[in-house]
């Protein structure tokens, strides 16, 4: 059976791990571009084309090139340019958005790409906008700042690397962070507005996949160029909001299971199904190797008619094939929404591969 050891991960310490952050004294930074930073700027390179990047809510996240963000710039006034690209400090209670009170979300004035949202913001009396957590933490990218004879946390846009500000660890909870921003680095966007393309996420579909022990399954699949987000969790199960535990002794129903959000454009469904019946045996009935148990159990979840019918005609093909004459497969094919609702599993839960370097033993492909 899986073993899972006892792991502490506040979500504070969470948040500064992701980011990278480090604990720093704060003090005002001068409004004047620092010389450092300005001659950093004028040698960039031009850039190569880089490879697609997308985020856990789907927002393309590709760093752009020194071609277009030199393009984009073009656009900013002096006063926006000098705190973007040369990591200016507006002076405090004068940004436009320090007291916006209004929901909707800040993107990044010079890339548009969706920064931070109006439920995080709270006023933290600096005298800037602040915020206790970003819109999705890919957006935002962290940089030890030693300019001004002090060492401090810069944070920047991560499509851009457009200057935002700082990020300070005396927020409120939930995180106990403070993203410290300059209203010039933003543009606010109010709810219900109509969003330009480079805002808005790329169109996805969601599928559920149930392959024994989530840890492995959910590694295998968010490795493949065209997912943008695999989490673990249960699904097909009787009991609302179940623990690991329940599920593992409670006899609750459910089955471990991954969802997986992914672009249509570059990977197919049928594709994520071939790759599934190489991340696990189907033929293994209530378990997976080691793991042994109903929760482990292969099933697939189709989101909608389409899917399946794409899952049942693959299982049937696959039938028919040398490598299952001998061997019955046993995968279990429903819809999602007779399965119920997806559960997502505890934080230590996921991205278990990366956070501890392994996971259930699973077939070669």
């Amino acid at each position: 059976m899986k073993v899972v050891g006892l792991l502490a991960i506040g979500l504070v310490l969470t948040s500064l791990a992701a980011l990278g952050l480090a604990q720093g004294a704060w003090q005002p930074a001068s409004s004047a571009p620092s010389e450092t930073a300005a001659k950093e700027t004028a040698a960039m390179p031009a850039s190569k084309p880089a490879s697609p990047r997308f985020s856990a809510s789907a927002h393309d996240i590709t760093p752009l090139s020194k071609e277009r963000i030199e393009a984009l710039a073009l656009k900013l006034s002096k006063e926006d340019a000098d705190v973007i690209l040369a990591k200016g400090t507006e002076r405090p209670f004068c940004g436009n958005l320090l007291d916006n009170k209004k929901e909707g979300v800040y993107v990044c004035k010079l890339c548009g790409l969706p920064l931070f949202s109006s439920d995080s913001k709270f006023n933290s009396g600096t005298g800037w906008p602040s915020f206790f957590k970003p819109f999705d933490t890919a957006h935002v990218g962290v940089h030890v700042d030693r300019s001004h004879g002090m060492v401090r946390e810069e944070i920047v846009c991560a499509r851009c690397n457009g200057h935002l500000g700082h990020v300070f660890d005396d927020g409120p909870e939930p995180t106990g962070l403070r993203f410290c921003l300059n209203s010039a680095s933003l543009t606010f966007f109010e709810k219900g507005a109509q969003l330009p393309p480079e805002i808005r996420p790329i169109p996805t579909a969601t599928a559920y996949f149930a392959g024994g022990c989530f840890w492995g399954v959910e590694d295998r699949f968010a490795q493949l160029p065209g997912v943008i987000d695999s989490v673990s969790g249960y699904m097909g199960g009787s009991v609302d909001n179940p623990t690991y535990r329940q599920v593992c002794y409670g006899n609750t129903g459910h089955a471990e299971t991954v969802r997986i959000v992914f672009d249509p454009s570059r990977i197919t469904y049928a594709q994520l199904l071939e790759r599934f019946f190489k991340f696990h045996d189907p033929t293994q009935l209530n378990r997976q190797g080691p793991d042994i148990g109903d929760q482990y159990r292969s099933a697939i979840f189709a989101n909608d008619e389409e899917q399946l019918r794409q899952a049942q005609e693959f299982i049937a093909a696959q039938a028919k094939t040398p490598r299952f004459e001998k061997r019955k497969i046993v995968t279990v094919v429903d819809t999602a929404a007779k399965a119920g609702k997806f559960y997502e599993a505890e934080e230590y839960h996921q991205d278990y591969h990366a956070k501890n370097g392994g996971h259930c033993p699973m077939p070669e492909e």
